[in-house]
């Protein structure tokens, strides 16, 4: 210290960098050197152009304003890159090439107002799959028509006053779908997509019901007009009551002949759709062609549903030429609805990156496991637990552990895998967890395991609930290799975000792991559980799972139906 202390002492070494003319004089002093004094003078500028320089970078960054700024910090880099620097300071990263998706997304929010929308990019690899030029064009166009027909638009004002008065005072500008929140999260976000597809293939706008908690956990997807229904609509507090013995409710009045069919007849002021998983036949009729002639000329269509309907879509004549269009490779239906609608909220996005950057982003691979089990009593059940272990390593997503005397690994470059999974309980998690502390893997690599929340049950109504069950999902879409379980929407849901084919865990029967435990899915696209199964122009049953090369039954619903690409599943 002395030492030191005498060094920063020395007058010989300039105390400040800022003053040269006292330095070169010192030097003039010392050595009498013309040659001395200029090699000072330029040491000296190089330390002022140093100073400048660090300056200038100091400046460049952005103000801090609080939370917001130190959560954009984090999220501008990228998280793969990131090795953990304890001084504070940013590393050099590549920005995310495409924040925008192939032009999927548009530039111009506020992005501090919704910072996963442009964020994203950097925890996702880039995309497979690129967004049609049509169907660009028509985001674009639905935009357009939003801004104009939206909540508290002038043509929206005019609609909503004759739907309160009852009375036609000819065509509108604006025809709507609105969309009902009912059911579980992963359902919700299903048949919304659902909804915004088909208000697109009819050139209507969407609304949506804002429930206990959209608002809280998704972002406004369309530029400068809300999506959200506006709170003084007529009908939002009948919303609950609609069923299928509604009066207005399509399948109803269909079945009772309540439609005038003459020339001329006007047609209803609004509709009630129930498309939920108990809708009958009448109700069905929705794809049909000819009744969607007639439901082109209602104003207002009211839809109920907890079903990801698209694959029945495909399947209607009028619509296939466009849908053509829009999705050349079928499969990426939900994937690019999904990334361009559904983008979580600031609060979720905190949940989600925060969980990412502690326990994902160092891994060498990222694999997901997401777990629903049906069965009743309480878990967790050995023969799941079976299956996950079944699948994980007959598939070689998670190596065998070395049963013999452990292994101490030795320091070094060895590959690491980072398992997420999601359940309602923990006792998978912790079988899991616990059999790779206690045993080293017969490959070497090192395993973590790690599981967000165990919420027990599921509590559709409480906000952390959702929001947790939110940023799950997302994290789930953001790992490199997936496995899902049967039936749930949940998985769907995260497979479609992430364009990812997962591993798919058969449901099992009897309290026996199947056998085999599972298989890979044939597309990233959810299932639709529950289609219809009439042929509309011959009026009979039919097999809609075998009329085109793109719709197929389900991997793991034998009667539910999804879309693929490859003719040859």
């Amino acid at each position: 210290m002395k030492r030191l202390r005498r060094n920063s002492e020395d007058p010989s070494k300039p105390s400040d960098p800022g003053i040269p003319s006292l330095y070169s004089r010192d030097l003039d002093r010392k050595c009498g050197n013309s040659s001395m004094r200029l090699m000072g003078v330029f040491v000296v500028c190089l330390m002022v152009i140093s100073v400048v320089f660090s300056v200038s970078v100091v400046l460049r960054d952005p103000p801090s304003d609080g939370w917001a700024f130190a959560e954009a910090r984090v999220l501008e880099v990228n998280p793969k890159t990131v090795t953990g620097l304890e001084d504070g300071s940013s590393p050099s990263v590549e920005q995310p090439k495409d924040k925008l998706l192939g032009d999927l997304l548009i530039d111009g929010f506020d992005e501090r107002s919704c910072l996963s929308r442009y964020q994203s990019a950097l925890y996702r690899k880039e995309l497979l799959h690129k967004p049609s030029s049509y169907l660009i064009s028509r985001l674009r166009s639905y935009e357009t028509l939003h801004k104009r027909c939206g909540p508290y638009t002038e043509s929206y004002n005019k609609t909503l006053e004759q739907l309160k008065s009852g009375q036609h005072t000819g065509p509108s500008d604006c025809n709507y779908v609105v969309w009902i929140s009912f059911s579980g999260l992963g359902n919700r976000i299903l048949t919304l997509a659902s909804a915004f597809l088909y208000a697109l293939l009819t050139n209507r706008v969407l609304l949506v019901d804002p429930g206990v908690d959209m608002p809280d956990l998704f972002c406004e997807p369309f530029p400068e007009v809300s999506w959200l229904l506006s709170p003084d609509f007529p009908l939002i507090n009948q919303f609950d009551s609609f069923n299928q013995k509604s009066p207005h409710c399509y399948g109803n009045m269909l079945k009772n002949n309540n439609f005038a069919n003459s020339t001329g007849s006007l047609p209803p002021h609004f509709v009630y759709l129930h498309m939920a998983h108990d809708y009958n036949d009448h109700d069905k009729l929705f794809f049909c062609d000819q009744d969607q002639n007639f439901l082109q000329k209602v104003p207002w269509l009211i839809m109920k549903t907890d079903n990801y309907f698209i694959p029945s879509l495909f399947l209607i004549p009028s619509f296939e030429q466009e849908l053509s269009n829009l999705f050349p490779n079928k499969e990426t239906v939900f994937h690019f609805l999904g990334r361009y609608l559904f983008h979580p909220t600031n609060p979720v996005w905190g949940l989600i990156t925060r969980y990412h950057q502690a326990y994902l982003a160092k891994a060498d691979e990222r694999i997901g496991i997401q777990i629903r089990v049906f069965d009743t009593g309480v878990g967790p059940f050995q023969h799941v637990l079976d299956q996950i272990l079944a699948c994980t390593m007959k598939e070689n997503l998670l190596p065998e552990i070395n049963m013999q005397e452990p292994i101490v690994s030795q320091l070094g470059n060895q590959r690491s895998k980072a398992v997420l999974m999601t359940s309602l309980s923990s006792g998978y998690f912790e079988k899991v967890r616990n059999m790779y502390w206690e045993h080293s893997t017969v490959t070497g690599e090192v395993i973590g395991v790690y599981q967000p929340s165990h919420e027990e049950y599921q509590q559709t109504q409480k906000q952390m609930h959702n929001r947790k069950a939110w940023a799950e999902m997302y994290l789930l879409s953001l790992t490199d290799v997936l496995v899902t379980s049967s039936w749930s929407t949940f998985g769907y849901v995260a497979q479609g975000l992430g364009g990812l084919k997962p591993w798919i865990m058969y449901k099992p029967e009897n309290q026996t792991a199947p056998d085999p435990p599972c298989r890979r899915a044939m597309s990233m696209e959810p299932c639709f559980h529950a289609p219809p199964f009439y042929d509309c122009k011959a009026k009979r049953g039919v097999d809609t799972g075998e009329l085109v090369p793109h719709v197929r039954h389900c991997e793991d619903m034998s009667w539910g139906l999804k879309l693929v690409d490859r003719q040859e599943w």
